[in-house]
């Protein structure tokens, strides 16, 4: 039985080694929540709230997150006892939405669990991997810079590369890309940019033997993109429309895709995450594992995740080099040609860097059960 008696709550904050562009944004410096949760033999588990500092792909920030978790979350954990993680997402469903603010200390109660099992997190979600493949966001809107990140991507063995495009930033695009690496494993990320408007342009895209475009039209749409699918040779990969095992239910029923990304924070955890993996198991459709410009903690879990059977694509996973100077975590996630190796010491395998943590930590706050 897992009894939490008191949370620690970090806001830190890292300048990106080069900023990442989409036509929503650009990201210079990541902000994020690191949750460690201490039971009463002084365990600790780990987890991290993936949530940007502004609204530009989901509503959540890392200003309401901490809030949630502050005021509602944590004060409720603290006065339970959980068997098991998974019986977090049924005790917490009275509270809507905030997914990425339920994730980052549900993760770390898997963590904490996976811990006081002896065993890695990889092992309790029922993983089969020992390694997994790593895949590359060149983004850029720019030609020649995105030539240059798809060469040294593939020197580095990054085995596919997510390009982010737009109706101002597609065809010729993609074409002067194709043009230059003919064989390289390529998918567009769209994040919404399109509407059932556009199906031409979108069809257009089929001859560039694309694995997939990912989230072509709007944000929570379902129905759209099961019209458009059916008027496109191209895979259609849902992200931002699935933040839960319904969201994938209707997906299904309706055709809206053949790929879904899966990515822990925006389903609101490791349980809605593996449930959803489950769930595209049964009915033949590929998942991947998403990124989110994350920290060493997330990508961990994400490792953990990534194992179970049916990620057969790369994801967005990466090396701690890849976005950072200096992680936050013990020892760096290191890459060898492509792959990533699942860490098999109990939890996440992983431990925090103090010094680190220290170094870009922005506000910290402890909650013990006696402050509920």
């Amino acid at each position: 039985m897992i009894d939490i008696v008191k949370a620690q709550v970090s806001i830190i904050a890292m300048p990106l080694k080069q900023s990442f562009s989409t036509h929503l944004g650009t990201v210079r410096e990541r902000e994020a929540i690191i949750i460690e949760l201490c039971d009463r033999e002084g365990e600790i588990g780990i987890g991290e709230t993936v949530a940007f500092s502004s609204p530009w792909y989901t509503e959540e920030t890392v200003k309401t997150a901490y809030h949630m978790q502050k005021d509602f979350i944590l004060p409720m954990v603290l006065q339970k006892k959980f068997a098991h993680p998974s019986e977090f997402t049924r005790e917490f469903s009275s509270l809507r939405g905030n997914p990425m603010a339920k994730s980052g200390i549900e993760t770390a109660l898997w963590d904490l669990y996976a811990k006081k099992q002896g065993k890695s997190l990889s092992t309790i979600l029922g993983g089969e991997r020992n390694e997994v493949r790593a895949g590359a966001v060149v983004a850029t809107q720019d030609v020649t810079d995105a030539l240059k990140q798809i060469e040294q991507f593939s020197e580095q063995g990054f085995e596919r590369m997510k390009l982010k495009i737009s109706p101002a930033n597609d065809i010729e695009f993609i074409k002067a890309i194709r043009r230059e690496f003919p064989d390289v494993p390529l998918m567009a990320d769209a994040n919404s940019a399109y509407t059932l408007d556009d199906v031409d342009r979108l069809r257009a895209l089929d001859e560039f033997d694309l694995l997939m475009i990912e989230q072509p039209l709007g944000t929570t749409d379902i129905v759209e993109h099961a019209i458009l699918q059916k008027q496109i040779n191209t895979p259609i990969c849902l992200d931002e429309s699935i933040t839960n095992v319904h969201d994938v239910k209707s997906a299904i029923q309706l055709g809206s895709c053949q790929i879904i990304n899966i990515k822990v924070g925006r389903v609101g955890g490791l349980t809605n995450a593996k449930q959803i993996h489950d769930l595209c198991q049964e009915n033949q459709l590929q998942v991947w594992c998403g990124g989110m410009i994350e920290f060493g903690i997330s990508k961990a879990h994400n490792l953990a995740l990534a194992s179970l059977p049916a990620f057969t694509l790369p994801g967005d996973l990466s090396p701690s080099t890849h976005y950072w100077e200096e992680d936050i975590l013990d020892r760096p996630v290191e890459m060898e040609k492509g792959k990533i190796t699942v860490p098999t010491l109990p939890g996440i395998g992983f431990s925090l860097n103090e010094r680190r943590v220290e170094e870009v930590r922005l506000h910290k706050e402890i909650i013990t059960s006696h402050m509920t």
